[in-house]
């Protein structure tokens, strides 16, 4: 399948990337190069753990790349105010965008008074800053039935977030899939969608964007970007 195909530019592609590393041995030294990189090849986001949202946001000031945060990964299990506040310290450390797991095990139950609560609690601090800070609610897809992933993603838009994402990538169940994009496109129709977790190649990205995501979150970046200029999506 050639590039012409997809109608997108090598830009534009990166341009929709979340260039993200999330590995607990990460360290500074790949911390920089993850933005050097971003900052290269013109991702939209660097999306990191808590303890190098502060770094990110001093190694991008001045450039078009946007800081990401994470909230309570890989699980979900955090109680409301844990959250919350640590959506706080990620914001005011200087990200511009948190992605944050959502209860699963609300959505296991079909609880979705505790489940909007919860993310309606971190929504109102992304929202309470200006410019107000884009929330991603991860759903982890692959570890749900097919009801409670209409559960999942309609309780979500009821919320107005920005995003939902597919899933934190750690998960045993797996990660992005067409189906799933295309399930959270139709039964979350206010929410634009991330697709994260097992995107290694071009192909894949490619893929996930005419399904209907509008951001793709990996590690596979630079990987993803070459593959796509040397006209080989595989």
């Amino acid at each position: 399948m050639s590039n012409i195909e997809y109608q997108i530019s090598d830009k534009e592609l990166a341009g929709c990337i979340d260039h993200t590393l999330l590995d607990a041995t990460a360290t500074k030294e790949q911390i920089e190069q993850l933005c050097r990189e971003a900052i290269d090849f013109g991702f939209h986001t660097v999306c990191v753990n808590g303890r190098w949202v502060a770094l990110v946001a001093e190694l991008l000031t001045g450039s078009k790349v946007a800081v990401g945060g994470v909230v309570s990964l890989p699980l979900g299990a955090d109680s409301t105010k844990i959250k919350v506040a640590q959506a706080k310290d990620a914001i005011f450390a200087g990200a511009d965008e948190i992605d944050m797991v959502a209860d699963l095990a609300a959505i296991i139950e079909g609880n979705s008074k505790y489940l909007q609560r919860q993310i309606q609690a971190v929504l109102k601090v992304c929202r309470s800053m200006r410019p107000a800070v884009v929330l991603k609610v991860i759903i982890e897809s692959a570890a749900l039935n097919h009801d409670q992933k209409i559960f999942a993603c309609q309780a979500t838009d009821r919320c107005d977030v920005d995003f939902i994402k597919t899933s934190t990538g750690m998960n045993s169940a797996g990660g992005a899939t067409i189906e799933d994009i295309k399930l959270m496109k139709e039964t979350a129709p206010n929410c634009k969608i991330k697709a994260a977790g097992g995107i290694r190649t071009a192909k894949q990205a490619l893929e996930m964007l005419a399904a209907g995501a509008e951001r793709i979150g990996t590690s596979s970046s630079v990987q993803i970007i070459n593959d796509f200029r040397a006209g080989q999506p595989q």
